[in-house]
């Protein structure tokens, strides 16, 4: 049996590109986690969101999409998803980005408490940054988010 070893070489180096095409996608899709301090805010656990909600009113607010939200959410939340392009960074460009601080709480000084899926859940993050630019005083992240609350057996709204 006569091999082209030009042929094999050719097909060697087509798998060494895809395999270098696929890692570096997967990287590309490997979120990133969101920063675990919230400057002017305050970064809280699911127990501690849960004890603000039993012990006064805090206005929940849910970033992730509306279609998620209906899938279920924590009781009380409101749905304001927050939409953009910006790099999932601490220092990303609000410009780029869309979220409704309008539907805020008007009274600046209410707690309020932010929370999408989990730790890479950067639209929360983004939207309490959002908030807090806003002149808003008591901003809270729940960073391990839905995932994390629902995991608990807290309760929940559909």
């Amino acid at each position: 049996m006569h091999t082209n070893s030009a042929g094999n070489g050719f097909n060697a180096w087509r798998f060494l590109v895809a395999a270098v095409a696929f890692a570096l996608a997967g990287s590309a899709w490997a979120q990133s986690e969101t920063p675990t301090a919230l400057p002017g805010g305050k970064v809280i656990s699911v127990d501690e969101a849960r004890k603000l909600s039993d012990g006064k009113p805090a206005f929940f607010v849910d970033t992730r999409s509306v279609v998620n939200f209906g899938k279920g959410h924590v009781p009380g939340a409101r749905a304001i998803p927050y939409k953009g392009t910006s790099d999932d960074s601490a220092a990303f460009e609000a410009g780029k980005d869309q979220f409704e601080l309008g539907k805020l709480p008007g009274n600046k000084d209410q707690v309020v408490i932010f929370y999408s899926d989990g730790p890479t859940g950067w639209k929360s993050y983004k939207a309490a940054v959002w908030a807090i630019k806003a002149g808003h005083k008591n901003v809270n992240y729940m960073r391990s988010g839905w995932t994390e609350w629902q995991g608990k057996g807290y309760p929940v709204e559909n």
